[in-house]
């Protein structure tokens, strides 16, 4: 309601992504399936554009919960959730470049294990979200 009048616009819509020097030819993904729909969406809308930059990505993706530490008794009281990404850049059938994106995130236990396992996917979300604005930044800059 209030965002109505001020101007606001997504950053990566598709208005704003004609201003990107770059478009999306293909993108091949492995690994985890939650953190490529993900990054599908948010890279969709640089597929359409038809760009003198043309890309083909391979992206490759994993998420890993670890313990940080632990009570006296042996049980988990924080976690870190790290997610790695790996994208290989394509162009004109030629490596052009490659780079690692590794996100992480350190949180508390807790006692209801559904809030925690809803909390976790927020997690992995968010953590996705950050990754998939630092994709698009890196593809900028080739």
């Amino acid at each position: 309601m209030f965002l109505s009048s001020c101007g606001y616009e997504a950053i990566h819509s598709k208005k704003n992504a004609i201003k990107y020097n770059f478009s999306i030819q293909e993108i091949n993904f492995s690994g985890d399936r939650d953190i490529n729909l993900k990054i599908k969406e948010k890279l969709n809308n640089y597929s359409s554009s038809k760009k003198d930059k043309k890309f083909i990505l391979k992206i490759s993706s994993t998420s890993k919960k670890i313990i940080s530490s632990k009570n006296i008794s042996g049980n988990a009281t924080s976690y870190k959730n790290t997610i790695t990404i790996s994208v290989e850049t394509l162009m004109n059938n030629k490596l052009k470049n490659s780079f690692i994106i590794i996100e992480n995130f350190n949180y508390n236990n807790n006692n209801n294990k559904f809030d925690l396992k809803r909390y976790e996917k927020e997690i992995i979300e968010n953590l996705t979200e950050t990754a998939s604005d630092k994709i698009i930044f890196k593809l900028s800059k080739i």
